[in-house]
C-alpha cells in the first residue's frame, strides 16, 4: 500500500509529467491496481493533446514586431530628468515580463495587441469557442456535466432562466446519441449552454448554444475543422448553435441536419 495517498493533482500532474521519479512510480503502481483512475488519466492526456492542437496555431504566432523591439534596444544612460537607472533594461525586462505572462494564457491573441472584448470575440470564432469547450469537458469522467438527463426539467428551467430566454436540448435518440445531461459556461459577455450526449459506445458530443453577438454572425450553415473536433455551426434567430464531436464529418452533418430541423420547428 503506497504511503503516500494518490490524490487528483497527483494524476494531473503525472500527465504533466511533473512528479518525482518516487512519486510518478507510486502513481504508476496505484494506476495498475484502480482501472477508475487509469481511465481518468487517459482522458486527461487526450484532453492535453485535443487542447494542444486546438491552440497550436496561435501558439505558433511570431511574436509582435513591436513587442519584440522592445527586448533588443541598447541600455539607455540616466536622463537629466531623473529617469530609471537603465531605463533601456527596465523596458526589455518588461517586455520579457508580458512575454511570459502572454505566453502562458495561450499565446498572442489577435497578433499582438490588447484587444477590447468586443475584437476578442471576433478573434475567438463560434466554432472555436464551441470546440475548447468540448475538449474541456467531454474527455472527463467523473462530471461531464452539471445537471444530468434524468433532472431535464430542472436542467432546461436554470439554463433559461440564466440565458434570459427558452432553451431545450434536441432529441436526438433516433440517431443513437442519448443526452447525458448540460452545463452552464461563461461566454465572451454571458453565459452560454453546453449540451452533452453520447452514443453506446461512450463517444460524446456536444451543443453550444449562445445568445451573444448573434446579429453580427453570418447565418449561414457552416462547418470548420478545429484541431481534433469537427464542428458544424449556424446562427437561427437570436441563438448561436455548434455542434461538436469527434467523429467522422458525414456522421456529424447527418446529426446536425437533424438538430437544425428540430430547433427550426420551436
Amino acid at each position: 500500500m503506497n504511503a503516500h495517498p494518490i490524490s487528483d493533482f497527483d494524476l494531473q500532474a503525472y500527465v504533466d509529467e511533473a512528479l518525482t521519479p518516487e512519486l510518478q512510480a507510486a502513481v504508476e503502481d496505484h494506476l495498475t491496481r484502480h482501472p477508475a483512475d487509469a481511465e481518468r488519466v487517459a482522458a486527461y492526456r487526450a484532453q492535453k493533446q485535443a487542447l494542444k492542437a486546438l491552440f497550436r496555431p496561435v501558439l505558433d504566432e511570431p511574436i509582435p514586431e513591436s513587442l519584440h523591439a522592445l527586448t533588443v534596444q541598447p541600455i539607455k544612460a540616466p536622463t537629466a530628468r531623473g529617469g530609471w537607472p537603465g531605463g533601456g533594461l527596465w523596458q526589455r525586462l518588461a517586455a520579457g515580463v508580458v512575454i511570459a505572462a502572454l505566453g502562458g494564457v495561450g499565446g498572442w491573441l489577435a497578433h499582438g495587441q490588447l484587444q477590447p472584448a468586443d475584437r476578442l470575440a471576433r478573434a475567438l470564432p463560434l466554432s472555436h469557442q464551441a470546440a475548447v469547450a468540448h475538449v474541456v469537458y467531454s474527455p472527463d469522467v467523473r462530471r461531464p456535466v452539471e445537471i444530468a438527463a434524468d433532472q431535464e426539467e430542472a436542467l432546461v428551467k436554470w439554463l433559461s432562466k440564466r440565458l434570459g430566454t427558452p432553451v431545450r436540448p434536441p432529441k436526438l435518440g433516433a440517431l443513437g446519441y442519448e443526452l447525458v445531461g448540460g452545463r452552464l459556461l461563461p461566454g465572451n459577455s454571458g453565459p452560454v449552454a453546453q449540451f452533452m450526449y453520447h452514443d453506446g459506445s461512450g463517444q460524446r458530443m456536444t451543443l453550444y448554444v449562445t445568445t451573444e453577438g448573434t446579429e453580427k454572425r453570418d447565418t449561414g450553415f457552416r462547418f470548420a475543422r478545429e484541431g481534433p473536433v469537427n464542428v458544424f455551426y449556424w446562427v437561427d434567430g437570436k441563438f448561436g448553435y455548434a455542434l461538436s464531436a469527434g467523429i467522422d464529418k458525414g456522421e456529424l452533418a447527418k446529426v446536425a441536419t437533424a438538430v437544425y430541423d428540430q430547433l427550426d420547428q420551436k
